[in-house]
């Protein structure tokens, strides 16, 4: 007699279990739907249909930091992120010689977004951080052979020792070359709050489309480091290309995951053009 309860509760407790996974795997489902749902509302529409585009042709985009010379104490990071000035000027000889041509990042998203044409062999070659030499020895260097950069700059080293003044910001951007954002302070978009994007995203594109006069449309990712929410950000602030480093372009995000390579020191004028080639062939 006594089993018929405890028969009862057991037979509650299996449908109460039942209930309870039924639930949960519902709220799962709804949250994958809703990511999924995200990940597509936070394209434009241009940059919707830009996603087919970015199967056809790839363009390189090379990435600097420093341009100096290399010593046998340097740390490991700061050889992988340095370039001699004697490596830059080979390399970007190299790009002439072989008929490389530069090209900006909003023609590089004309190209994608309404087929406008682009040279034969275009490239983009962008420096990251604004440090004093890639103004003094680099755009010097690429304008001996026609050349254009992108210069991201990270704002609170505007006027700091070994870094470009603003003289030398609005100077670039005279002569031809783009100006775009690197952030305040070179923090990870992945951690920001809501307050963080007015002081690392706002305020530094006002401030340098103040010295430059000119619309600022382009971010670098600090460390490359970005996911959908804050790709949404970026864009939501005006910009109309964002690059990182390493890793490959995200085929619902080409125009804010604009891959890059990260040029080192080490090699020869024929292997840094082997590598560009590469990178072309592999996309």
């Amino acid at each position: 007699m006594t089993s018929t309860p405890l028969k009862s509760q057991f037979l509650l407790l299996s449908l109460v279990l039942f209930l309870l996974t039924a639930y949960i795997s519902c709220f799962d489902n709804e949250r994958k739907n809703e990511q999924a749902n995200h990940k597509k509302t936070i394209l434009s529409k241009e940059a919707q249909t830009t996603t087919k585009n970015f199967k056809g042709k790839h363009v390189p985009v090379l990435c600097y930091h420093a341009i100096r010379d290399i010593n046998k104490n340097d740390s490991a990071n700061q050889k992988t992120y340095s370039v001699s000035p004697a490596s830059f000027s080979s390399q970007i000889k190299a790009l002439a010689d072989n008929g490389y041509t530069s090209i900006t990042p909003d023609e590089l998203k004309d190209f994608y977004t309404k087929h406008h044409p682009l040279p034969e062999k275009p490239i983009l070659i962008t420096f990251d951080d604004g440090r004093k030499e890639q103004y003094s020895i680099g755009a010097r260097i690429l304008e001996r052979h026609h050349f254009k950069g992108v210069f991201f700059i990270m704002t609170v080293t505007l006027d700091k020792k070994h870094y470009m003044n603003q003289s030398e910001i609005k100077a670039l951007s005279d002569r031809g070359h783009i100006i775009g954002c690197h952030t305040w302070d070179h923090n990870k978009v992945t951690e920001y709050d809501k307050k963080d994007w007015q002081i690392q995203l706002a305020k530094p594109k006002t401030l340098l489309e103040n010295i430059t006069h000119r619309p600022v449309t382009c971010f670098a990712y600090p460390y490359g480091v970005w996911n959908f929410a804050t790709a949404d950000s970026v864009k939501n602030y005006g910009f109309t290309t964002a690059f990182i480093v390493f890793g490959k372009a995200d085929s619902t995000l080409p125009l804010y995951t604009l891959q890059r390579i990260v040029v080192k020191n080490s090699g020869t004028s024929k292997y840094f053009l082997i590598i560009i080639e590469k990178s072309v062939n592999d996309n």
